[in-house]
């Protein structure tokens, strides 16, 4: 089968497509014939060795596919089934052996290309507007890079539990995607300060939480935007990791909350993995909930799907079809 395999960490060049024997599944796994795959940050952190994975490596969190096999004791999934997965490598890939506990049924009505651009920020999004800070009507958030896959998502997501949504964007183009996704108001940071603009929007007050998945650019702005005893899940790093925080900022800050939350936290167990899934493909189906898939590729051109990702350019969900 084809393979993007990983043998040294770099830039989007040491991606390259082989020729790899076919996986096979064993006790409590599945084999997978993946159809589409999404693009994700944490690959480019794997690629780059921000984050740590052995090598050789095959990429990609997260994907769409039939079973094509599976191993022993496997009991609740069947060859010929759609389902996707998320937080489990070797996407990138025709093939792939996953752990049965991490795979999940794909109904019908959601195409392997929603469900692969769905299953990791979605369900990120999901813990993060659920359970992180579970948003209250009439509450305002503050959601970064609104018009990027995951902002789309928690956009969508929050204003569902009736909150107030105010996004920052860079663009026009992105304020209208942002828009159209039901973000009440947008704040261009290429413009205006985000902070002072927020509280300008909040009457003073600041927003309820903050959801920041750019890191190291937006976080002086996130923790400044928030209201007395708000909530900033910092759930991602785009522009790098952010520097040691002194705990006394956060009571400068008004008794305010920071987390940093991981979606593998918050889907370890099955039953919860399941719901949240179960959860976002309910809303797709029945169209409550817009996937937009910003861009397709090949699988070989995995390298320049990322690069196109870091660049901060795209908006929505890309996959690698």
């Amino acid at each position: 089968m084809r393979a993007i395999v990983l043998e040294q960490t770099g830039g989007p060049e040491v991606l390259h497509l082989s020729e790899v024997a076919d996986p096979v599944p064993g006790p409590g796994e599945v084999l997978i014939d993946v159809e589409a795959r999404g693009v994700n940050f944490i690959d480019i952190y794997q690629r780059s060795g921000q984050y740590d994975v052995p090598l050789p490596f095959v990429p990609g969190m997260e994907a769409a596919g039939t079973v094509a096999a599976v191993g022993a004791g496997v009991e609740d999934l069947s060859v010929g089934q759609r389902v996707g997965w998320a937080m489990a490598p070797g996407a990138y890939a025709d093939r792939a052996v996953v752990r049965a506990a991490l795979v999940v049924p794909v109904p019908e009505g959601v195409s392997p290309e929603q469900a692969a651009a769905l299953l990791l920020q979605g369900m990120t999004a999901h813990y993060l507007v659920n359970s992180v800070h579970p948003v209250s009507g009439g509450e305002t958030v503050l959601v970064h890079a609104a018009a990027g896959g995951t902002g789309l998502l928690l956009t969508q997501l929050a204003k569902a539990r009736g909150a107030r949504v105010i996004g920052t964007v860079s663009s026009e183009e992105k304020e209208r995607i942002a828009r159209a996704a039901g973000a009440d108001e947008i704040v261009r940071y290429t413009e205006v300060p985000v902070a002072e603009a927020v509280r300008d929007l909040t009457g003073g007050a600041g927003a309820a939480a903050v959801y920041d998945g750019v890191g190291r650019d937006t976080f002086d702005a996130s923790l400044a935007s928030l209201r007395p005893r708000g909530v900033l899940a910092l759930f991602g790093q785009s522009s790098g990791p952010v520097a040691p925080v002194d705990p006394q900022r956060l009571n400068a800050a008004g008794s305010v909350y920071l987390t940093r939350p991981s979606l593998a936290h918050f889907v370890a167990d099955r039953a919860e993995l399941l719901w949240r899934a179960d959860d976002l493909f309910s809303l797709v189906g029945a169209g409550r909930l817009d996937v937009r898939i910003g861009g397709r590729y090949p699988l070989a051109d995995a390298g320049a799907a990322q690069a196109d990702l870091a660049s901060r350019r795209t908006t929505g969900k890309l996959v690698l079809v």
